[in-house]
């Protein structure tokens, strides 16, 4: 079997293991107070060109979005996220079973509207029982969204002012991150997402770490006793030193980046090869993330010989999956994929 299936699926790149294992006997301060993690936030902070960033390290993208978004709402207050946001659909429920609505609006290809989210919080306002409802109080956005797409410049700075307009930080989820900003269709940069987001992560989990986001908040803005917030939440690793090391060498040398780039060369010639193949696609994609239509025979005659996720059903005899290419995929993986298409 040959694997796209996600972009997890392989341990760690070498040089993160490499270093796990040299620095493996050192006795080091616990809950991410060590010299790595302290390595690994001014290396990031550098990238974001926010020397007044904070950054948090945590263990993995369900708990970073229920963290972060429990810590900073108030009791009272929902989340706005697209109806095919990571929160809405694929966490079961972590968002609400922290005590949060999440306040599903509709998208287009994954990506939230910045005046359909204005509209939105003008219209819960000029309610007259408002006082009775679930308060807007957070924009939650993936950029890569779940669908592959990436937000324009444009769009984001867009929902930034709608979202500085309500006094509402806006959250933006990067477990792909770097497969966004790798991406030969993006104009938008680390230091940009760090300009017009209050909170964002770097996702390491899924670009090359064995685990790991690293959460930035960019305006000297992280809620107060955000450690303490973490601990209650069960999100605070002991052994902090685990994720500073690894985002520590994924910030050094611009690894992070160059296996972002080859993800994104690997996905660019699984869409050429898919396309000279003649499959159909559900939308068009600039980033890891591959979607195409599929008969449900041919699916499951595919699926014998290849790992691949299943994303949606389109109608009753096709269904929408994914392909994903990540920083572990390799030539070898496009060579056997394309005896099987």
């Amino acid at each position: 079997m040959v694997s796209f299936e996600s972009d997890y699926i392989a341990g760690a790149h070498p040089k993160i293991l490499e270093r796990l294992a040299e620095t493996n006997m050192e006795s080091l301060v616990g809950y991410g107070e060590d010299r790595y993690c302290r390595m690994a936030e001014e290396k990031i902070k550098k990238a974001c060109n926010r020397p007044d960033a904070k950054v948090h390290f945590l263990v993995g993208g369900t708990q970073t979005n229920q963290v972060v978004i429990s810590s900073m709402l108030a009791d009272y207050e929902g989340v706005i996220a697209a109806t095919s946001g990571h929160i809405s659909v694929h966490e079961g429920g972590a968002i609400e079973f922290s005590g949060h609505k999440v306040l599903a609006l509709e998208a287009t290809d994954g990506k939230l509207n910045a005046g359909n989210i204005d509209a939105y919080v003008n219209t819960f306002y000029a309610d007259g029982n408002h006082e009775h409802m679930v308060f807007p109080g957070m924009v939650y956005i993936s950029h890569p969204t779940e669908y592959g797409t990436l937000y324009s410049k444009d769009e984001l700075a867009a929902i930034s002012a709608v979202c500085r307009k309500h006094n509402i930080p806006l959250f933006l989820d990067g477990a792909r991150l770097g497969y966004g900003l790798a991406s030969r269709q993006t104009d938008v940069t680390l230091p940009d997402i760090a300009e017009l987001c209050d909170v964002f992560y770097i996702g390491g989990t899924k670009v090359g770490a064995l685990c790991g986001e690293a959460v930035v908040f960019t305006h000297d803005n992280a809620p107060k006793h955000f450690i303490t917030k973490m601990k209650q939440r069960g999100a605070l690793l002991a052994k902090g030193r685990l994720l500073g090391i690894q985002f520590d060498t994924l910030f050094t040398d611009n690894l992070y980046m160059e296996i972002s780039h080859h993800a994104i060369e690997m996905a660019e010639r699984l869409k050429s090869l898919l396309k000279e193949k003649g499959y159909r696609f559900y939308l068009e994609s600039p980033t890891n993330q591959q979607f195409i239509i599929l008969d449900n025979a041919q699916m499951a005659e595919l699926g014998k010989h290849v790992c691949m996720s299943f994303w949606e059903k389109y109608d009753d005899s096709h269904t929408i999956v994914r392909f994903a290419t990540s920083w572990s995929t390799t030539e070898e993986d496009l060579r056997k994929l394309e005896e099987y298409l």
